[in-house]
């Protein structure tokens, strides 16, 4: 399958969402209390279609669509899986952090992404085999690899929207690093560049917020585990919530053990 008309796709929706962003908009509370907005579901309109354009036989499950059961998904081979607009807080605080996200998922593994900040005009694509690439502005792609190796002080990537108990334990147990607070999928985007070696994930996720990502740390050298050390995988239970996990370039550290040390 060809990326191009999936990067066109993800761009035309962050157009969209710029239309609302720094302006008065209403805000709604998802049954999880998360935010939702006009812009996200303007976005996920753009999206879906866009993707039945391009791949009308595929099934599309974005967080901003309907709820589909498991009984129906479990039947799905391929499909896309879409974050219309994640990192809506950081939007809604005027905060440049927010992607537009979109995998292709095929036996439950994604093979496929594009992750666009629209804000700052940030491109990042991957397909599975074929390398992570990212696109600043007019600039050609340029292929990313992550930092294959930690240095002594290492670059920790976190959320500034979820503190957590066993995060704090871990830094101690680290004891001297760097923290690099970034939002939303941004945060795999910068370990698939090198500019951060670790991003520790305690808290929920649901599985549209990681696949793209995901996609794009794995074709840049990078992998995303659970803390027993198993890759994330897609549509294999009626929950769409992830374990906690890691993401981090050089697999040779004890990310998990120390990951899970902090948990007990």
């Amino acid at each position: 399958m060809h990326i191009t008309p999936i990067i066109e796709i993800a761009q035309q929706a962050g157009q969209c969402i710029l239309s609302f962003w720094r302006r008065s908009i209403t805000v709604s509370l998802k049954a999880d209390r998360s935010p939702v907005t006009a812009a996200d579901q303007a976005a996920h309109q753009v999206i879906e279609q866009g993707l039945r354009q391009v791949t009308p036989a595929l099934p599309i499950l974005s967080e901003e669509g309907p709820l589909i059961g498991w009984a129906q998904r479990k039947q799905w081979t391929s499909y896309w899986l879409v974050d219309p607009l994640d990192g809506t807080k950081d939007f809604l605080q005027g905060r440049a952090e927010f992607t537009v996200n979109i995998a292709l998922i095929d036996q439950h593994m994604p093979i496929l992404s594009v992750m666009y900040a629209p804000a700052v005009d940030k491109l990042y694509y991957a397909i599975q085999g074929q390398g992570a690439y990212l696109q600043q502005g007019q600039t050609s792609a340029q292929p990313v690899h992550v930092c294959e190796s930690v240095s002594a002080k290492p670059r920790i990537a976190s959320s500034r929207f979820h503190p957590n108990c066993a995060l704090q334990s871990m830094l101690t147990q680290l004891g001297e690093h760097q923290l690099i607070i970034a939002g939303s999928s941004l945060k795999f985007g910068l370990i698939a560049e090198g500019l951060a070696d670790v991003y520790l994930r305690f808290g929920p996720t649901c599985e549209w917020d990681t696949a793209a990502g995901q996609c794009i740390l794995e074709a840049a050298g990078g992998q995303v585990v659970d803390f027993n050390q198993q890759p994330l995988r897609y549509n294999q239970q009626a929950s769409l919530i992830n374990p906690h996990f890691l993401a981090c370039g050089d697999a040779s550290q004890r990310w998990c053990a120390m990951a899970a040390g902090s948990t007990t």
